[in-house]
């Protein structure tokens, strides 16, 4: 057993089941695992506090704390993927009958702006729909993980004592991304959305990364190989979950299953590859979207945002 035992955060899913049930082990370290519900609430101990030694953090929480000069460095592990195009819902009462009418009004957007969803989600506005989003007031149910992080100016808080689902199901908000709503008012935005994001991958190979795994600084430098050792455990976890996904074997580990094997149909590759090279696609335009959505303040090497032992590998 390895004497380095590492304060580990992820969320048990298909992917990582194999390395959180021990069949999976890192040679440099144990990974102690802590289960924290729901997984946002690490996210925020993470970024503000440094809690964990490793940490599953959303993509867009983790760009924005490297840019804050957070200690922590990402591996090229990608837990969880999604498609968005069905996280942007409209009050059907409110006249807006295509993105582009979006334009002028206010929009929802769940919890902070820097939430990878609204990301992704605005990123398909623009680029989809041509959508303009500085023409959009942005207003948020919640504060940023990241406390230093300071939003555009068309972006705003949420009146005080309301609830987001509240004003979306009023009409009082004509939209909203990433919100749970049970108002026959409400529908997502873009028609059959699940189509069009097949549609999307299959014409654009745009299949959104929404979380990444975080080590400390620290650690990193003072083990050198550890990200490397780290990052192999995870991809021959994930390697088990991908060869039951192919054989059919898949007994509903976790919600995605069935998209990520649709996805593997459409593009006959494994639907998570781990490693930048296979992803950098998709790293770019996630880059690129925050810094045109006023997330990030200066560009960024896509490169430059994963620990240096691990910029060659795949998995």
């Amino acid at each position: 057993m390895a004497d380095l035992k590492l304060k580990t955060v992820t969320r048990t899913q298909g992917n990582n089941r194999a390395l959180k049930d021990g069949t999976v082990k890192p040679a440099m370290c144990d990974l102690e695992f802590i289960e924290v519900d729901p997984l946002i609430e690490a996210f925020r101990r993470m970024v503000r506090g440094l809690e964990f030694d490793v940490c599953e953090l959303a993509l867009t929480t983790y760009i924005t704390a490297k840019e804050h000069g957070k200690r922590f460095t990402a591996l090229p592990i990608f837990l969880q993927r999604a498609f968005h195009h069905g996280a942007i819902l409209v009050n059907t009462k409110s006249g807006i009958k295509a993105p582009k009418d979006l334009e002028g009004k206010r929009v929802g957007v769940s919890r902070g702006y820097t939430v990878t969803t609204g990301v992704w989600a605005r990123a398909i506005l623009e680029q989809q729909y041509g959508v303009d989003l500085r023409k959009i007031t942005w207003v948020l149910s919640g504060d940023e993980h990241v406390a230093e992080f300071e939003a555009p100016g068309n972006v705003v808080p949420m009146e005080k004592g309301r609830k987001m689902a509240d004003l979306l199901a009023s009409g009082e908000l004509p939209a909203a991304i990433n919100l749970e709503c049970d108002s026959p008012d409400v529908k997502p935005l873009i028609a059959n959305p699940q189509q069009a994001a097949f549609q999307a991958l299959a014409e654009h190979g745009l299949y959104p990364i929404n979380h990444t795994i975080v080590v400390k600084d620290e650690l990193l430098a003072k083990h050198p190989g550890l990200g490397a050792d780290i990052f192999r455990a995870f991809s021959e976890s994930k390697r088990l979950y991908v060869d039951k996904l192919k054989a059919g074997r898949i007994e509903k580990m976790t919600p995605n299953d069935d998209t990520y094997k649709r996805v593997m149909e459409i593009t006959g590759k494994d639907p998570l590859p781990y490693g930048i090279e296979p992803n950098r696609a998709v790293l770019d335009n996630l880059i690129a979207s925050a810094l045109e959505q006023g997330i990030l303040r200066k560009p960024v090497m896509t490169d430059a945002l994963f620990a240096r032992e691990t910029i060659g590998l795949t998995g």
